[in-house]
């Protein structure tokens, strides 16, 4: 019997300390903290030499860009040098122990502004990206109609939140830059402004510089910083507020009296901005300011103001009701927008999980990247695993009491409704969403709902991240390999950021129905000669791309739909016209109609020509279908480049 109970002790050992080891790299231990004692003044030899290599680093991606439009096989090699050349070098300087708070905050913003412009360098003289064209469309139409909320048939939900059209046309009548250059400039300057009030917010919750920093390293890794948050859309400027808004709250939850009721002015108006800016970024402070006043009211701790509680309060009720009278002012049709996204997106996750049939565009490959730029993505992946393993638990001991330090007491104290601050608390639960967004991004459909999470996932990510390498992967002293890996592993985070930011970032020849490598010269002349020799507004329907160019070059009314009941793609996907189609067309207020014949050379690279729930996913136009309206009988071509060919369609009403 002793022997038995021995020999049981003997073969649970190993398992106790395995499990013991494992508790102790997870664990709420934080080791001290950040200890390091930065100094006073910024290095100026570090900064003058960092801003060299960047500008250095800005070329070379400027010329793997020009080869890859001439179709060089250099242009990889030049262009991934080159942004390798920006991003590690600052990424390591920033992360890199005992730098001076100023410093960090400087390269932070010129890492921000040097991938801002690395992704302008993809077109550099104008518009590339689907979302880019539907704001410069609803720009332009401000700009001559000098009116708000005029309907934007390729995305109606934006003319309810015109805030980005309303400051991108004021800066350029005062200024009497082209629409292009300005939208560039502030862009340039709204991606300054969100690292900076980033850091500020990171600082004001933590304390600590050194983990604001990293913390905004971080988040630059997530897919959206670099490409989708850099482009000419209402997301663009609404995250900015976003970001200012939690700064400005944070910042002023110690204030009390005249000074809380000033920063709830302040905070009610950058709300007001971003009611009129974007939908969902509204709604995730409301959401996020919604749960921070419920856990403010929630913890349990004597020194907590009734004061301070309802500010919380009333900041949150702010936050849900001025988007919500926005809506209800402009009926807003959010939910119809939203609603189908989310539903096959959900759909196409729960087949995958489940190993059910998957809708056919689940069947669509996207394009292939070369081998390393995909494990690339993969080990920034892992490496984010790994930092939000080790830093969950230290994030929500940094705000446990003082008092309660050792082994797992901090966290009790959490589950017990003991914590300092309800904002480390309430992101560190918010980076819980992380695999949840990497999981809807390896299903087509639910992509867009992944990509769009990670946007505000990853605000969480980067603090429980920046904890984990802080207290756990340097610890007290940081020396060694604790000195050099946990920065070179902030750098493969950052790179993982821009590998996953698109799935062609090199510029190259034309492609078919593939977003921004299928805007050319050809299609924008074609444009062009629309709106000179037809004139502006006459109603269109053609392919995505082509609606997209004759709406922004052409300046033309153009329409997904040739009545309320029947998408466009329906006419274009029949080898002859039948009596159905036929009566449509001929009952509809079409003008023209644009068929591009370069789609016939190959499959959609995206999985769709004309819409993305198109029900014939990445299946291959023909000439026939294309051509079939020369025998539709008063249909006439007014215009034929042997590529594009414009069919007036005005003789099916009988008109001239």
């Amino acid at each position: 019997m002793i022997r038995a109970y021995f020999n049981a002790e003997t073969a649970i050992a190993p398992a106790r300390a395995w499990m013991h080891s494992i508790l102790g790299i997870i664990g709420p231990d934080l080791r001290g903290g950040d200890t390091e004692t930065a100094p006073d003044s910024a290095n100026s030899n570090w900064i003058a030499a960092l801003c060299l290599v960047v500008a250095v680093a800005l070329l070379l991606v400027a010329a793997g860009q020009g080869a890859g439009r001439r179709g060089n096989d250099v242009a990889p090699l030049l262009f991934w040098s080159g942004t390798l050349l920006v991003v590690v070098p600052t990424s390591l300087r920033i992360a890199w122990p005992s730098v001076a708070r100023g410093e960090r905050l400087f390269l932070l913003v010129l890492l921000a502004v040097a991938l801002f412009f690395h992704k302008t360098m993809y077109s550099p003289t104008g518009f590339a990206h689907h979302d880019e064209y539907l704001h410069w469309i609803a720009a332009e139409d401000l700009t001559t109609a000098r009116r708000l909320f005029l309907s934007n048939p390729l995305l109606p939900i934006a003319s309810a939140y015109p805030a980005l059209e309303i400051v991108t046309t004021a800066i350029t009548n005062l200024t009497g830059l082209p629409l292009f250059a300005t939208a560039t400039l502030l862009l340039a300057v709204l991606k300054g402004t969100l690292i900076t009030a980033l850091f500020l917010f990171y600082e004001r919750i933590t304390g600590s510089a050194r983990i604001a920093a990293i913390a905004c390293l971080t988040y630059m890794g997530c897919s959206t910083f670099v490409v989708f948050e850099s482009i000419f859309s209402y997301e663009s400027i609404a995250f900015v507020l976003c970001i200012l808004i939690l700064a400005v709250e944070a910042a002023s939850k110690d204030l009390v009296g005249r000074s809380r009721l000033s920063a709830l002015v302040l905070i009610a108006l950058l709300v007001a901005s971003l009611a009129v800016a974007h939908h969902l970024t509204a709604a995730f402070v409301a959401f996020y300011l919604g749960m921070l006043a419920a856990l403010e009211a929630s913890r349990r701790d004597v020194s907590l103001r009734v004061q301070a509680r309802i500010a919380m309060g009333a900041t949150a009720v702010l936050a849900v009701v001025i988007p919500l009278l926005w809506v209800l002012a402009h009926g807003n049709p959010f939910t119809g927008y939203i609603g189908p996204v989310v539903e096959t997106g959900f759909k196409a996750l729960l087949a995958k999980i489940t190993g059910t049939s998957t809708p056919q565009s689940e069947h669509v490959s996207p394009p292939s990247q070369p081998v390393l730029v995909r494990l690339t993505t993969l080990l920034a992946i892992l490496l984010i695993s790994v930092g939000l393993a080790t830093g969950f638990f230290r994030s929500l001991a940094m705000t446990a009491p003082a008092n309660l330090r050792s082994g797992w007491r901090p966290i009790q104290a959490i589950l017990k409704r003991r914590w300092r601050d309800s904002r480390v608390v309430l992101l560190t639960l918010l980076a819980c969403g992380f695999p949840i967004s990497v999981a809807f991004r390896l299903t087509v459909n639910g992509w867009q709902i992944g990509n769009r999470m990670g946007t505000f996932v990853f605000i969480g990510v980067g603090l429980v991240v920046a904890v984990g390498i802080i207290h756990f992967w340097q610890g007290r002293a940081a020396r060694g390999w604790r000195r050099i890996v946990p920065p070179a592993a902030i750098s493969v985070i950052v790179m993982g950021g821009v590998t996953a930011g698109s799935l062609e970032p090199i510029r190259g020849p034309y492609k078919v129905a593939s977003d921004a490598q299928s805007i050319e010269r050809m299609g924008i002349e074609t444009s062009l000669w629309a709106k000179e020799w037809l004139g502006p507004g006459n109603r269109f329907t053609s392919d995505r791309v082509n609606r997209l160019l004759l709406a922004s070059y052409g300046r033309q009314d153009v329409r997904t739909k040739i009545n309320p009941a029947i998408y466009a793609a329906r006419v274009f996907r029949r080898d002859k016209l039948g009596p159905d189609d036929f009566y449509a067309l001929a009952r509809s207020d079409l003008d023209f109609l644009l068929a591009d014949l370069r789609l016939t050379t190959a499959p959609p690279v995206l999985g769709f020509y004309f819409e993305p729930w198109e029900p014939q996913q990445g299946t291959q136009l023909s000439a026939d279908e294309l051509l079939k309206f020369n025998d539709v009988k008063g249909v006439t071509r007014t215009f034929d480049n042997g590529y594009l060919i414009i069919y007036d369609l005005r003789g099916l009403h009988g008109e001239p």
